[in-house]
């Protein structure tokens, strides 16, 4: 039987260090027609960073212009650099049947689930299991400063604070059982009747060897 679908929008948002571009990473080495969203960016690149690969590197102009021509399925500010999700190639990806990731905070996933992709979406919060191991992991990052951490920190109380809004919430205390977990969500998704349109011709189908 044709399981033809439509893509999902699988939200993943999380304090920055509780492992959700880890677990983004895992879930595509395992599931090849996964897709990532790359987003756009104001920021500098960071060493090893590949502009269209990381990231759409752009400026606080050509951002802006993106943002006023629709083109930003999501947008928001952070640190004061912006980040946005290109809409075209998402909405390819689905009109392809496949689903894409997307690794964004609160305020990123509030917007797609506003917009008029929302039937599609799948939302996951990512929680720590504690705010000691998170600043234990910011700090074993090694990539930034303490007042950094402390702002990291600060935001991460802020992110946390709106857990209550997605789909299903998952505590990072072990990595390969979020993995599992992970998958077992998105098995259970693509398996929903309302997201697979050939079931019903096969229901008919079926209904009409009875006759």
């Amino acid at each position: 039987m044709q399981q033809s679908r439509s893509g999902l929008l699988i939200i993943l948002s999380s304090p920055s260090g509780a492992g959700k571009s880890t677990l983004a990473r895992r879930l595509m080495d395992r599931d090849p027609s996964l897709r990532f969203s790359v987003s756009a960016t104001t920021r500098t690149p960071r060493s090893g960073e590949v502009d269209g690969r990381d990231y759409f590197f752009t400026d606080h102009a050509g951002f802006q212009a993106m943002v006023e021509a629709g083109e930003m399925l999501e947008h928001a500010e952070v640190f004061g650099n912006r980040y946005g999700t290109p809409r075209a190639p998402v909405e390819l990806a689905m009109a392809e049947g496949r689903d894409t990731i997307f690794d964004v905070d609160w305020q990123g996933g509030q917007q797609i689930r506003a917009s008029d992709l929302s039937g599609h979406v799948v939302s996951i919060f990512i929680l720590p299991p504690s705010l000691t191991e998170l600043e234990r992991r910011l700090r074993t990052r090694d990539q930034d400063s303490d007042e950094v951490i402390a702002g990291r920190m600060q935001k991460s109380r802020d992110e946390i604070s709106h857990w209550a809004e997605y789909d299903y919430v998952l505590v990072n205390d072990d990595l390969d059982a979020t993995e599992a977990d992970l998958r077992a969500i998105l098995a259970a998704e693509r398996l929903r009747r309302d997201r697979r349109p050939a079931l019903g011709r096969f229901v008919r189908t079926l209904m009409e060897e009875a006759r």
